[in-house]
């Protein structure tokens, strides 16, 4: 008898950035069923972008435990959950080579093993850039989730056209959308720029985008202008930021009616009249709300920008027009193959993944083995190099001198790790940029 049938269903998820955190701990909850009791491990993928402890309180998530590993080290935690500790789904977070290198790990551990987790996996948000190459790095999950009607055609039409199968290939949506619909105008108004971490990534295009939003609000002193920020100086998220606007605003001279402002994007949503951005997730959850969304036009709408995303979807504006006062009217029709429609469908939007995982966990004789599209056959001089970044050999086994392969980190070892970490991250962003800054003169 399955595990979920006589205990609460044990869930465990692998995320390496706050985003991920809160997509994969939000999905969890999302599709398995309302009342079913859940046991949440966290594990966060040691990296660039670890979440710090502020970030994971700001995400809003909770996780029975959560604590933070190498990839060697969470293939080593899913070998000893057995029995009473096994669990019944796993999330995979991550990147997309982040999750190939963990399927092929997994089955390596799980070969021998009668039943195994129903493994998940997906995306944090919009799809706008590397839609094959990321969809084939997550091939050999059980569920991959699309956010939307528009993405599972595309997901289906990319494993389809290379004769992989494309079963595994679910329709959901965003798991964070929620909230109170946009009642009317707060007062005073509120105009909310949400920005990016990578987009745009020149500080030429950053500082227009600062100019244009404290012009906004020198031209409207009675509305209060907001820049939203995903992260503090020193931070990272599943982005590189190297020109944080914080850095930015500092040579500018913004009104009182502008300030910047950080915490979980719905409670700034339930204060917001306008949202702008250039091409944030944040657009989805504001639509969902039918709260006035602009996606700016100002830097051209553009595949390197992901605004060409919103393409038919009647956001898209400059910020002269809303200078001048325009309101966007968003395509119904858009809005509902986005899967983002607040017209009662997001509550049923979870319903067929819910059922899958079911039907899976209440399978005879447990789960077949995992069987990734790469492999040593298809793809001979790529995938090893996928698996070398998390220090896997090409079978899934862990390198010779991977981390902590052999033994759990001791409290000097973790203490090391956080220092390093710090230091690379202090690289990443304050050295780097001026090195290359340098090099262009």
């Amino acid at each position: 008898m399955p595990a979920s049938a006589t205990k609460a269903l044990r869930v465990a998820v692998l995320a390496d950035s706050d985003t991920r955190w809160k997509w994969g701990a939000l999905t969890a909850t999302r599709v398995l069923p309302g009342d079913t009791e859940i046991h949440l491990d966290g594990y966060l993928l040691r990296g660039r972008a670890t979440p710090t402890a502020r970030q994971l309180q700001e995400v809003g998530v909770r996780a029975d435990s959560l604590r933070e590993v190498t990839a060697v080290e969470f293939l080593r935690a899913m070998a000893g959950a057995r029995g009473e500790d096994s669990y019944d789904v796993l999330v995979l977070a991550l990147v997309g080579g982040g999750v190939q290198a963990m399927l092929h790990g997994l089955a390596r551990i799980w070969q021998d093993v009668a039943e195994r987790p129903v493994v998940v996996t997906g995306y944090v948000g919009v799809v706008y850039e590397k839609l094959a190459d990321g969809l084939l790095l997550r091939h050999g999950a059980d569920l991959v989730l699309a956010n939307s009607r528009q993405d599972a055609d595309r997901f289906r039409a990319v494993y389809e056209g290379v004769g992989a199968d494309a079963a595994a290939v679910t329709e959901v949506a965003l798991p964070f959308l929620g909230g109170a619909a946009y009642a009317g105008e707060h007062d005073p108004y509120t105009v909310v720029f949400a920005a990016q971490p990578s987009v745009p990534d020149s500080r030429k295009d950053r500082t227009y985008l600062l100019d244009r939003l404290i012009r906004h609000a020198r031209l409207h002193p009675e509305r209060e202008v907001l820049l939203k920020l995903r992260s503090k100086p020193g931070e990272h998220t599943t982005h590189i930021e190297e020109l944080p606007y914080q850095k930015l605003v500092q040579r500018a001279d913004p009104p009182p009616n502008f300030r910047l402002v950080y915490g979980h994007m719905g409670e700034v949503l339930d204060r917001t009249d306008l949202l702008v951005t250039i091409s944030s997730t944040a657009a989805l959850e504001s639509l969902h709300r039918r709260i006035p969304t602009v996606v700016l036009s100002d830097l051209g709408v553009r595949e390197a920008l992901g605004n060409h995303h919103f393409v038919g979807s009647g956001c898209l504006a400059s910020w002269d027009q809303l200078d001048a006062g325009h309101r966007p009217a968003p395509d119904p029709e858009w809005v509902a193959r986005q899967g983002v429609a607040a017209d009662g469908g997001y509550e049923t939007a979870f319903d067929e993944a819910r059922e899958r995982i079911a039907a899976l966990l209440a399978r005879p004789g447990g789960l077949p083995p995992l069987a990734p599209y790469y492999n040593l056959v298809t793809a001979p001089g790529y995938l090893p190099g996928i698996l070398a970044r998390h220090h896997l050999a090409p079978d899934g086994t862990p390198l010779p001198g991977a981390p902590a392969a052999d033994r759990a980190p001791g409290p000097v070892r973790q203490v090391v790790r956080r220092a390093a970490r710090g230091a690379y991250r202090h690289g990443v962003q304050r050295v780097a940029p001026v090195i290359r800054r340098m090099g262009e003169l």
